[in-house]
């Protein structure tokens, strides 16, 4: 798969040579047979931690499921502003919008995180979306609860929540519904995994 690997993030020379330097060295020690050991590269990558591969959880072809959903321009909704910084804006035509500042009188209302908020603010424009939390564990609960509901059906989510509050479970309910996904296993994550995860 090597062969025909281009990251469409470097541009020049010097930074498509770290890039395949980078890939060379992490599919030596991952492995580079299927969609799901190219994420697990970038995460790496991404980390400089070769243990996030064996902490990835991944559901229902993930893969091919976010290269579809990009293709036909789906929207992309990230949890915070850092996430939605870090996603590639080039290679696809989706709009990326954050549930951050979305909900924020609701929040207050509700006594709620804002995450959360945004969650419910945009939850009839989440299905058919690509959806990316790296962080907040709040609103992948959140989303959870409106998927098990039926009332949100994403074409993709990628929930890699980080902490110590909820991270583990909120990522743990994320891999009981029948909804392609990208996860990590326990109080693990971050935004570079998530970012990492779509960019690839």
């Amino acid at each position: 798969m090597m062969e025909d690997y281009t990251d469409i993030g470097a541009t020049t020379p010097e930074a498509l040579e770290i890039s395949r330097k980078s890939r060379t060295l992490i599919s030596e020690m991952i492995g580079d047979d299927t969609f799901e050991d190219r994420i697990k590269q970038r995460c790496v990558i991404a980390t400089g931690d070769p243990g996030v591969a064996e902490i990835l959880r991944f559901r229902g072809r993930p893969g091919e499921a976010g290269m579809q959903a990009l293709g036909e321009s789906a929207p992309i909704f990230a949890d915070i502003k850092m996430v939605q910084a870090g996603i590639l804006k080039k290679g696809h035509n989706s709009s990326i919008k954050t549930f951050i500042d979305q909900g924020d009188a609701l929040a207050e209302e509700q006594g709620i995180t804002r995450t959360s908020a945004g969650v419910m603010a945009w939850q009839g424009k989440l299905s058919g979306s690509i959806i990316v939390i790296g962080n907040a564990p709040s609103s992948l609960l959140t989303l959870c609860d409106l998927m098990q509901a039926g009332k949100v059906v994403p074409r993709l989510v990628i929930g890699t929540a980080v902490g110590f509050v909820n991270a583990a479970e909120s990522k743990e309910r994320l891999r009981e519904i029948d909804v392609p996904s990208i996860s990590t296993a326990g109080t693990r994550g971050g935004t570079p995994i998530a970012v990492a995860a779509i960019n690839e």
